[in-house]
């Protein structure tokens, strides 16, 4: 009977191979979480610091850290970063040298809400996130009678004001009144602009925009006390 050495060979060729992977993949799991890495996409870290975060990376109560690889539940360590309200998008994974990697992508807000009992903010996603201890962004004040209901109308309104340098600028503020109309506050003047409710934007910030370059030029900005734009094609004005 003749012996096919092929097939013999690669029987055994597949068993070394079986073998070796079995080895590496028992001495890789073997091994333990030396070292944490933190680190935040898209810009330096402002809201949240690296303490906060290594607070999310636990299991069982108890730091990964000197853990064996095998035993870490990464899907339920990037759950943990990812619960955080802080926090748009996170990325925990582990490398063969037994570093544990985490990648943090921290939320943008684009409006500040301060109500009598609470302040918070509104990010790019119309999500609401609490305060930082560590950072405080500049960006568009919202007071008054706010309800959830109200979020994304201002986040509507907050991002309109945001693409566009003059406005963002000018408006620093907004209040919401009782009956879910704008007002806006100006850095420049000493008067309130009525916007009404959330309609029609780009033709209410045209009429602002072209009132405010000819009352600047003429310097008559400080004559009022009161500019309406709920009205069409015109911006009534109340004077001093």
């Amino acid at each position: 009977m003749k012996i096919n050495w092929i097939y013999i060979k690669g029987f055994l060729l597949l068993a070394l191979v079986v073998f070796l992977y079995g080895f590496s993949h028992q001495k890789n799991s073997s091994k333990k979480v030396n070292k944490i890495n933190i680190s935040f996409i898209e810009g330096t870290n402002l809201f949240m610091d690296y303490e906060m975060v290594n607070k999310l990376l636990i299991q069982n109560g108890e730091t990964i850290k000197n853990k064996d690889k095998s035993v870490i539940d990464l899907h339920q360590l990037e759950a943990n970063v990812l619960s955080h309200p802080m926090v748009e998008d996170a990325s925990v994974y582990l490398t063969v040298n037994g570093l544990l990697n985490a990648k943090i992508k921290q939320r943008t807000p684009i409006a500040r809400i301060v109500t009598s009992n609470k302040s918070y903010y509104v990010d790019k996603q119309a999500k609401t996130m609490p305060l930082s201890p560590n950072y405080s962004a500049r960006v568009l004040l919202i007071s008054g009678n706010v309800k959830q209901e109200n979020i994304k109308e201002i986040h509507q309104l907050a991002n309109k004001i945001k693409a566009d340098a003059f406005l963002t600028k000018q408006l620093i503020g907004v209040e919401v009144l009782p009956n879910n109309e704008y007002v806006l506050l100006p850095r420049v003047g000493n008067h309130n602009i009525e916007l009404g409710e959330i309609s029609n934007l780009n033709e209410k910030f045209k009429k602002l925009k072209a009132f405010y370059k000819k009352a600047f030029v003429d310097s008559t900005i400080e004559n009022y006390t009161t500019l309406n734009l709920k009205y069409k094609n015109q911006v009534v004005c109340t004077k001093k």
